[in-house]
């Protein structure tokens, strides 16, 4: 008998998106805004209140200064297992989910390239440790085939596509055939949120207030201050000309804990306290996100984002290459930055051969886009066809796992033109040939409209 309850878990390195899918009756819009958590993936110590907290209890700090993070990944692996288990037993718990894990089933996420050994591990904890009847592991991108993301050009989504993960570790460039991710063509920047951030903290640190400590203030003044510059030497100049009044420059207000008032935005004419403390955000607003396309600026000998975009495409398929340049779609934190999508479209479009058209989706909310792709995957009638029973697990061990779940170690390159003959035939039978006509706006619009903080 097959659960009726499917537990939903983006286990990403900064945040956990969790909810509960219902099946193939349940409302796939109600579940993003009814059950879903967005969870912290970290155990907080506070010094301020000299409290600990486990996963979603860091929503009752009421002092945010000088955090000291226990991460369960490091450099986007899981490797610190305590420090996970005691944040899904959090999530589990009565207090975020309220599920018994025996009686359902589960949808985890885990990182590209992950290792062996560390699947293991994870089939452990999910049969071993928590005894769920059944689960599917995948990575984040395998999800988005089934969600909404690419609808904007279309009724279905597209057979080959191309995902963008800017997440917190790292942003992978992600190319997929049929719902099947093409592992050798996978393209990995080491450049992620927690590079952002800690070169920020690093930069007002030196010229102004020490912030090294305070790693989740200068988080929220990234989120708030930052943006992608599409004129990026004429902002510099302008900073420099006149460093204090420009139209950059803003002043980003420190929290005061003592009175639970959070850091913001300086507003025009607005009066400040006696006791306020001021950053001044001049071209670290830009400079800080431009390392997703130079990560030259500070030694990483790694392509920009666009670059990458293109090596990737150019190891697939030929006859195929123009779906993938006419369905590139965005999601993880760090492309909600203003002017990413706006400096991508810019710089592809020099990249892109002239007789395709580029076409780039982003997502309303590009954080929880994984998770809520995951609950249509888990809606989907079919999905208890791609899970392991924990009965399977106790008579096979992790076996049935790894023969369930393909990843990249039994992925490999097309070796001959046969082979990419063969593969290029079973993705365009009984498809229209997409035209080579050049059209006149080489860049479409997409259908979501990104909403402005």
């Amino acid at each position: 008998m097959q659960p009726q309850t499917t537990v939903i878990l983006d286990n990403g390195a900064s945040s956990i998106k969790a909810g509960l899918a219902r099946g193939p009756e349940g409302d796939d819009d109600d579940q993003p805004k009814g059950n879903s958590r967005l969870v912290p993936n970290a155990i907080v110590r506070s010094k301020g209140d000299k409290t600990t907290y486990f996963g979603h209890q860091l929503e009752r700090c009421r002092d945010y200064s000088a955090l000291h993070y226990r991460l369960p990944f490091e450099k986007g692996y899981l490797v610190d297992w305590d420090a996970q288990k005691a944040v899904w037993d959090g999530v589990f718990s009565s207090e975020v989910l309220n599920v018994d894990t025996a009686e359902s089933s589960l949808l985890i996420t885990e990182p590209y390239f992950n290792l062996p050994n560390i699947q293991d591990v994870y089939d452990q904890f999910v049969f071993e440790e928590y005894e769920f009847h059944s689960y599917h592991r995948c990575t984040p991108a395998s999800t988005i085939p089934f969600g909404r993301l690419f609808q904007a050009g279309g009724p279905t989504t597209p057979e080959c596509l191309v995902v963008i993960d800017s997440g917190f570790s790292f942003t992978h460039v992600v190319p997929i055939i049929n719902n099947q991710i093409q592992w050798y063509a996978v393209k990995r920047l080491d450049v992620g949120g927690k590079l952002l951030t800690n070169q920020l903290k690093e930069l007002v640190s030196y010229r102004q207030w020490n912030m090294m400590d305070e790693t989740y203030i200068m988080n929220h003044a990234k989120e708030t201050c930052c943006y992608v510059s599409t004129r990026f030497f004429e902002d510099l100049e302008t900073c420099r000309s006149n460093p204090k009044k420009n139209s950059i420059v803003r002043e980003y207000v420190l929290p005061n804990f003592s009175i639970n008032r959070h850091g913001r935005v300086r507003l025009p004419n607005e009066e400040l306290l006696a006791t306020d403390q001021v950053l001044h955000m001049e071209n670290e607003r830009f400079t800080i996100p431009e390392l997703l396309f130079r990560p030259d600026d500070i030694g990483l000998e790694q392509s920009g984002l666009a670059a990458t975009v293109a090596a990737s495409i150019s190891l697939l398929p030929h006859d195929l290459r123009g779906m993938f340049w006419a369905n590139i779609g965005l999601i993880g934190g760090s492309t909600n930055f203003p002017g990413f999508y706006e400096r991508l479209s810019s710089e592809l479009l020099s990249l892109t051969p002239v007789e395709h058209d580029l076409q780039i989706y982003r997502s309303e909310d590009a954080i929880s886009e994984a998770y809520r792709s995951a609950i249509a995957f888990a809606n989907d009638p079919g999905f208890s066809n791609h899970v392991v029973t924990r009965e399977e697990y106790l008579e096979v061990g992790s076996n049935a796992s790894r023969k369930k779940f393909p990843g990249w170690q039994s992925s490999s390159a097309p070796g001959d033109a046969e082979i990419s003959k063969i593969t290029q035939e079973s993705m365009i039978e009984d498809r229209p040939q997409p035209s080579r006509k050049l059209s006149r706006p080489r860049v479409r619009a997409t259908a979501v409209p990104r909403r402005h903080k």
